[in-house]
């Protein structure tokens, strides 16, 4: 795969969301239904505009995968369910460690292969909470690159 790796402007943001939407659809099956539909325009209006994005392009210049930002914490890291096992996510994680000095993640623990992931990534757990950051009881697993 010819991967690009770019910043994202704000007119990208309803794709990123559409990407964010397909991603958690496809890994996060312990969230009911109206989760999705109520954190979609928080994602859209709120969520997006509050950190640092990068994309991951295919070929044709579609975003396939996303990266977000914030003081050196990954707040969020999705893939389109088509283009996962391509190495689109750990792709991000390496452009976001070394570029924006990431080092701690939130993970939800209900995820087990997102957990996994970081895991083999070379994260290693240093904490839990029991509810998610919307104070929601989806437990978090805190990480931290070792």
């Amino acid at each position: 795969m010819n991967e690009r790796i770019t910043p994202v402007d704000p007119d990208q943001y309803p794709t990123l969301t559409a990407v964010w939407e397909a991603s958690v659809r496809a890994t996060h099956d312990f969230l009911p239904e109206g989760y999705v539909d109520q954190l979609r325009p928080l994602i859209l209006n709120d969520y997006l505009p509050a950190v640092e994005l990068r994309a991951w392009h295919d070929n044709q210049g579609q975003i396939r995968g996303f990266a977000g930002v914030s003081k050196g914490k990954l707040e969020m890291l999705f893939v389109d369910p088509q283009s996962r096992g391509q190495g689109v996510g750990k792709a991000l994680l390496r452009q976001v460690i070394s570029e924006l000095a990431v080092r701690e993640v939130d993970v939800n623990e209900q995820n087990p292969q997102a957990v996994g992931f970081y895991l083999k990534q070379g994260f290693e757990q240093v904490g839990r909470s029991a509810r998610d950051g919307q104070g929601n009881p989806y437990p978090l697993l805190h990480l931290r690159l070792k």
